[in-house]
């Protein structure tokens, strides 16, 4: 997933021609330059310009600060294994932003990605000549649209969509959702979501439609279930806990973390099926459970040296990344390739990471906003990890890291970033989805 300017496509692209792929994609990095910008007012207006595409399908909202990706995943596996056309749009992408729509589990056709994101474009142009100057629809906006407008096309059932960043202002809250999920709720964003978890939360419950259903984990501390108690009544929702799973299923995505992720994919699953007058099938959800992959998360890339691509970016997920280390990597020695960005609690991620390392080495992933290698072998040292290497091309960080485990039989983490995920599977030519995941390469169901 790469965060480079480039120009926009439309100055390569002659007006009323086919879009290409990489003009898609020219242009949608081209619009990134211009930030991000909080409100729905640009986003209905895009609806409306596209004839309102959202109205045509049922949706699932998941928010969170964790664990969103993995769990809207999990829910779309399950509706579809109970004979549904579902559609999911998730974000961000590790290498494409076609990865970011799938229709029944696979990703848009790069010929229908580069379609929609025109028909989009068109539609923000209109958009922006009613805005006020200097306003204007916005990458992730124009993306959202895109991805509604081909779902639709696609006469899709039900779509599981996951909210960008927050809630109650992100561009996917133009959605009627008869079912929100709550991943978990943690610091992040505070610039724009809050300064407390109480902040962060109240904004992404705010997605709860009335006479709905809103599926938590009942992990949630004890503030953050009363102010999802709160919410629900407040809307007449029904609130439904998630447990911990009885008896651990047999999930195709490595790591003891996705256990807590399926069981509240299938809370929200069932809840819909129940809804729409369709029985849940053990069956179908096992079925799924096997099914299902996650890309840039415990993703192994090779097994000589044995290594491992994982996209925790925050200390949450870098304390389930470390937690589920013993169980993937045994008693191997291991090396950390890490780049992180600027706005992440880089220490606190270092302090759980680094006791598990004999050796790391820091990158910077493909993004303006990139902490620098050398800031980060500061924070190192501070902690008492003085074997650090500073290498600020990540393909080549990785490659020195796979030098040096090789001759020790050790093992290979990167992680800090999806981008820098994105990035490292790109330079090797692994598609997003191509990866086996961890348990298969290591012969596991």
């Amino acid at each position: 997933m790469r965060e480079r300017p480039s120009r926009s496509g439309a100055e390569s692209q002659n007006r009323g021609a086919p879009w290409t792929p990489e003009h898609a994609e020219n242009h949608l990095r081209s619009i990134e330059l211009f930030g991000m910008r909080f409100g729905l007012d640009r986003m209905w207006r895009m609806m409306t310009v596209l004839g309102s595409p959202q109205e045509r399908f049922q949706t699932i909202h998941v928010v969170g600060t964790n664990g969103k990706t993995s769990t809207t995943r999990m829910i779309a596996a399950i509706l579809q294994n109970h004979g549904l056309n579902v559609g999911s749009y998730t974000s961000p992408h590790l290498i494409s932003y076609s990865e970011r729509v799938q229709v029944q589990g696979e990703d848009l056709s790069m010929h229908a990605f580069a379609a929609a994101i025109a028909r989009a474009a068109q539609a923000s142009e209109r958009v922006n000549r009613t805005l006020v100057e200097g306003d204007r629809v916005t990458q992730f906006e124009l993306m959202t649209a895109a991805a509604f407008w081909e779902l639709a096309r696609r006469k899709v059932d039900v779509v599981v969509v996951e909210a960008g960043l927050g809630g109650r202002f992100d561009a996917t809250n133009v959605i009627d959702s008869s079912i929100a999920v709550l991943t978990n709720v943690g610091l992040e964003h505070t610039r724009w979501l809050g300064p407390t978890v109480r902040d962060i939360a109240t904004e992404k419950l705010a997605v709860l439609g009335e006479d709905s259903v809103l599926v938590v984990s009942s992990a949630l501390s004890r503030e953050l279930l009363g102010l999802a108690r709160e919410a629900a009544g407040e809307r007449d929702a029904e609130l439904i806990l998630a447990e911990p799973p009885v008896r651990r299923q047999a999930l195709g995505a490595a790591g003891g973390f996705q256990q807590e992720n399926f069981a509240l994919a299938q809370c929200a699953a069932e809840a819909y099926l129940t809804r729409a007058g369709i029985q849940p099938h053990e069956g179908h959800v096992s079925a799924a459970a096997a099914r299902v992959r996650i890309p840039g998360r415990l993703q192994m890339i090779d097994t000589d040296p044995l290594t491992v691509l994982d996209g925790a970016h925050n200390p949450p997920a870098t304390e389930a990344l470390a937690d589920a280390l013993p169980e993937l990597l045994g008693e191997r020695e291991a090396v950390l390739v890490m780049g992180v960005l600027e706005d992440k609690d880089a220490a606190a991620m270092l302090a759980r990471l680094l006791p598990r390392f004999q050796r790391a080495w820091f990158t910077a992933p493909p993004s303006s906003r990139a902490l620098s290698p050398s800031a980060l072998a500061s924070l190192a040292r501070q902690l008492g990890f003085e074997q650090a290497v500073c290498e600020p091309d990540p393909a080549r960080a990785l490659q020195e890291a796979r030098q040096w485990a090789v001759a020790r039989g050790a093992a290979v983490v990167a992680t800090g970033s999806v981008y820098l995920v994105g990035e490292l599977l790109a330079h090797i030519g692994e598609t997003a989805s191509g990866a086996l995941s961890g348990y298969e390469r290591m012969g596991r169901p």
